[in-house]
């Protein structure tokens, strides 16, 4: 067994705090900076400092063994990119503001790369030209930028992060589901090691493309994500994939009415003004599509999910029309708009406004609503899409369970692209009857220093930090807290001395000048697993153990506890 270096915290570059940053919202921004394993330097940028640093290197350490377990070869491609590739796929634009563009001096346009599956593409068309070249699976851990117009949170949402990013190449669909499937339990067993609770649902595939796709969710009041999970069955999905069946209603209904609604604009001020339940009146929202002016039907007591209506448009800009759009359209009276009648504008519905619904909404008028008007009948949806807020007690799409709704800090997501990609860059490969045949991808992501706050958010308590074995900086802290402190110091560096020869990582408060309880404060917040203290017994060469997550702490012999800790 290897002998490991015993890390003294009198030469260690760790500065605990004792009060919370004033800018940190989340616990793992508030504990990762106290217990001194970031530092901020500007906004969404972060330092990792060397305790900070041996987390994050055990969490790639092990998103590297799984991922070449699986047989994933790993590479390393630039993080700055030329612009040229990206127009091809489109994504120069499409990513809008989240990239980050700069020029060099002879004026050529680059990126710091948001993703590679480009370049990825690129490297591929390059180095395979046959089918028997292939299937391939590739991967980097390596840093990633977006310009995210709010980073907060610490390292949970910044503007340079780490990220595991890997590809899979394969000539046929059949192949591209073996290496989705191999990635989707590459990720249960890294997340699994890494001592993450996590869920898997079902999510949209957006601006990325392509079918299959699915989101590795680790609970947590953190959270920007938030899912759905059924009580009744092991149906989860992202809230943007929820589902709503689209049944028609059978019942007739009597002839449209126009009925004259003063002052009133708002579903609110509609259903008070007739007496009628929200859920009766028909909510139309206006939104630009790529510039288009587009109407959006749900039910009035229910809000669209521009976020959802952006990722099954994606890659069209969604955004909401402005008074002056209205001044431009004189034929779309504001707050009384409705689906019967309406000219160029292409109308969307949720699937709850389906044929045989029967609704109160705008007649177009100033001041005037109809009654009864029957989608199918009085007007036509051009397109059906699951796009309202997603409430507790919807259906299950599975079983038809009120659903629950939980934050969730998104650690991993992976996709079946398809050859969107492939298309765009014409990869091919000879195919077994010497034609050329299209190369079909996948791509899978793990938000590496994600992970790392994401364990910090679960796994903390009022104390401070608490990591899992696995990925904690080191195995035991060592604590010289005794009144008589040579020789509290003394038996200190014998135990971390033996435990290092024994092969365990050891971090040792060897630190002068300090009480006893400022040092078992600092290592209650730095969450090292075992806390070893040579306090006031030292004379009797007895120690305390103290296991962080649980807070058990014993009394014993120094051999005692060596052996329990070896």
């Amino acid at each position: 067994m290897s002998t490991h270096h015993v890390q003294r915290m009198s030469r260690l570059m760790a500065k605990t705090l004792r009060e919370d940053p004033a800018d940190a919202e989340t616990l793992s921004h508030r504990l990762l900076v106290r217990a001194g394993y970031v530092r901020r330097t500007s906004a969404g940028v972060w330092t990792w400092l060397p305790l900070g640093k041996r987390v994050l290197d055990n969490v790639s350490r092990i998103v590297r063994e799984e991922m070449d377990a699986i047989g994933a070869q790993e590479v390393l491609l630039p993080a700055l990119l030329p612009k040229e590739p990206y127009e091809v796929s489109g994504r120069w634009s499409e990513y809008g503001d989240l990239l980050f563009r700069l020029r060099d001096r002879k004026g050529a346009d680059y990126l710091l790369g948001p993703t590679h599956e480009e370049i990825f593409t690129l490297v591929v068309k390059d180095q395979c030209t046959s089918y028997k070249d292939l299937p391939v699976m590739l991967y980097q851990i390596q840093t990633k930028y977006r310009d995210e117009a709010r980073p907060r949170s610490g390292v949970l949402r910044g503007r340079e992060f780490q990220m595991k990013d890997s590809y899979s190449f394969d000539v046929s669909d059949e192949g591209l589901a073996e290496s989705y499937a191999l990635h989707r339990a590459a990720y249960q067993r890294i997340f699994t090691r890494l001592g993450l609770d996590h869920r898997i649902v079902s999510a949209v595939s957006g601006a990325m493309g392509g079918s299959a796709s699915e989101e590795f969710l680790a609970p947590a009041e953190a959270g920007e994500d938030t899912f759905a999970d059924c009580p009744s069955c092991d149906y989860a999905a992202n809230t943007e994939a929820v589902t709503f069946a689209l049944v028609p209603a059978a019942a007739d209904h009597g002839p449209v009415e126009e009925l004259d609604t003063p002052d009133t604009p708002t579903i609110e001020s509609l259903a008070a003004h007739l007496g009628v339940p929200a859920s009766a009146t028909l909510k139309n929202l206006l939104v630009k599509v790529d510039g288009e002016i587009v109407a959006v039907g749900v039910p009035g007591d229910r809000e669209v999910d521009l976020g959802k209506l952006g990722e099954h448009l994606a890659p069209a800009a969604v955004e909401l029309v402005t008074a002056e759009d209205f001044e431009d359209r004189p034929d779309l009276v504001r707050g009384y708009v409705g689906p019967q009648g309406l000219d160029k504008v292409r109308y969307l519905a949720d699937p709850r406004v389906a044929p045989g619904t029967a609704w109160v909404t705008g007649a177009n008028k100033a001041d005037t609503h109809a009654r009864n008007v029957v989608c199918g009948r009085d007007f036509e949806v051009d397109r059906y899409l699951d796009v309202v807020v997603v409430e507790p007690g919807d259906p299950c799409p599975s079983c038809g369970a009120g659903l629950r709704l939980d934050r969730a800090i998104e650690i991993g997501h992976i996709f079946q692209l398809g050859r969107k990609y492939a298309d765009a860059f014409g990869l091919d490969v000879l195919g077994k009857e010497g034609k050329p045949v299209r190369v079909t991808m996948g791509s899978y992501g793990i938000g590496v220093s994600r992970a790392v706050a994401a364990l910090a958010e679960q796994t903390a308590d009022e104390r401070g930090l608490s990591w899992p074995a696995a990925v904690a900086p080191a195995d035991v802290h060592v604590v010289a807290a005794g009144k008589a402190v040579p020789l509290a110091l003394a038996l200190a560096e014998q135990a971390a001395q033996a435990l290092a020869e024994a092969g365990r990582r050891v971090l040792l408060d060897d630190r002068a000048g300090l009480s006893p309880g400022v040092k078992l404060t600092d290592a209650e917040l730095i969450g090292v697993p075992w806390i070893l203290v040579a306090g006031r017994r030292s004379a009797e060469g007895i120690v305390e153990l103290q296991h962080r997550a649980t807070g058990h702490r014993e009394e014993l012999p120094l051999p005692e506890a060596l052996t329990h800790l070896t």
